[in-house]
């Protein structure tokens, strides 16, 4: 019977917590909720995309019916399948995609591969591998290193650094990796 009455309890508590979202949307404007909308939509469909892979980022800015691309592609297709498929999103009227398509380079395809294998064979950062399109996204341009993405902690942000810093070939890397506590 205690069981019972701690399941009824969570129960209550989940959808008074449930409750208390649906009123906080309801409190939202239609503009905000459209917009959260739109940038979800957005996100799923950016992350969805066949190509997208742990070498490309990307950024966007939703302003009204228009979508911003940001970020750093290694294929010419990635950024215009970009395009196309948020033109698909109900809402979207205008994409203006600034995402750079980096240059082809065998060195830095050899720098991507060594920070890959640097940072995911840590045990430290293994575990952000696991994922469909892993958290740390590695941006190789003419030698200089970018991190972008996710990590839980600065513990985990900081191994990233040191061990994409002690590849060789690479002239500097730019940590912009953030924290995510969620």
């Amino acid at each position: 019977m205690w069981n019972n009455l701690k399941r009824m309890s969570f129960v209550a508590v989940v959808l008074l917590g449930a409750n208390d979202a649906v009123a906080a949307e309801n409190d939202r404007s239609p503009s905000e909720r459209s917009r959260a909308r739109v940038e979800k939509e957005v996100h799923h469909e950016l992350v969805m995309l066949p190509f997208y892979g742990v070498f490309d980022n990307f950024a966007y800015k939703v302003e009204g019916n228009a979508v911003t691309l940001l970020g750093q592609v290694t294929r010419p297709t990635l950024k215009s399948n970009a395009e196309a498929v948020l033109k698909r999103i109900e809402g979207v009227d205008r994409v203006n995609n600034q995402i750079e398509v980096l240059p082809v380079s065998p060195n830095d395809d050899r720098i991507r591969i060594a920070v890959y294998q640097a940072i995911y064979a840590s045990q430290t950062l293994n575990r952000y591998a696991l994922r469909a399109v892993p958290t740390i996204h590695i941006i190789v341009k003419g030698g200089h290193v970018t991190l972008e993405g996710a990590v839980a902690t600065e513990a985990d942000k900081n191994v990233a650094n040191i061990r994409a810093n002690g590849v060789s070939g690479v002239f500097s890397v730019k940590n912009n990796l953030h924290v995510d506590r969620s």
